[in-house]
């Protein structure tokens, strides 16, 4: 009923807190299902998590600008969040907090999303055993995953990037 990419969003994003990797997952899944679709719910997702990424490492612009962008989108994608199993008035409350802390530069807490399927929620607890992660888990997060970008391998996002100016510079040569 949901996509499984979706719901490895929300294990990591209840369990290990690991953000990065929640991006990381909603990206991928964005670009099979919905590529170049900038108003895509996955793309409002997929900001959220970004924002968290950023509130929690202190930068509270990017957090800010970031989360207000996956506000905006969430707010005209409330019938859909609510497909998703998640409480979308609540989700937007929820986001409008965080937009006040974050403007306030309050250190960043865990939060967790709002769900109204418990059979979603269910099936995020059972994937979590699995993978040996504690659901909502309220423990320290280890400073790897907070600073998880400065750990990664970037060559694929490199040459992925390389080879679209080069397809951009080939298209400009045809025009």
């Amino acid at each position: 009923m949901y996509p499984n990419e979706y719901i490895e969003f929300l294990v990591h994003f209840h369990c290990d807190q690991d953000y990065f990797e929640c991006h990381e997952i909603l990206e991928e899944y964005w670009k099979k299902v919905d590529s170049g679709n900038k108003d895509s719910i996955w793309v409002g997702f997929i900001l959220l998590a970004v924002s968290a990424y950023h509130h929690r490492r202190k930068n509270f612009k990017g957090a800010e600008k970031t989360l207000i962008k996956s506000m905006q989108l969430l707010e005209k994608k409330q019938e859909i969040i609510k497909k998703l199993g998640l409480d979308a008035s609540k989700l937007l409350l929820l986001l409008k907090l965080q937009e006040k802390h974050i403007k306030q530069h309050h250190a960043f807490c865990t939060y967790h999303l709002p769900f109204t399927d418990p059979n979603l929620e269910m099936n995020c607890i059972e994937s979590a055993h699995i993978k040996g992660l504690k659901w909502k888990n309220s423990e320290p997060v280890p400073f790897e995953i907070i600073h998880r970008h400065i750990s990664r391998d970037r060559s694929m996002v490199i040459k992925e990037r390389e080879n679209a100016l080069l397809l951009r510079k080939q298209k400009d040569k045809h025009l």
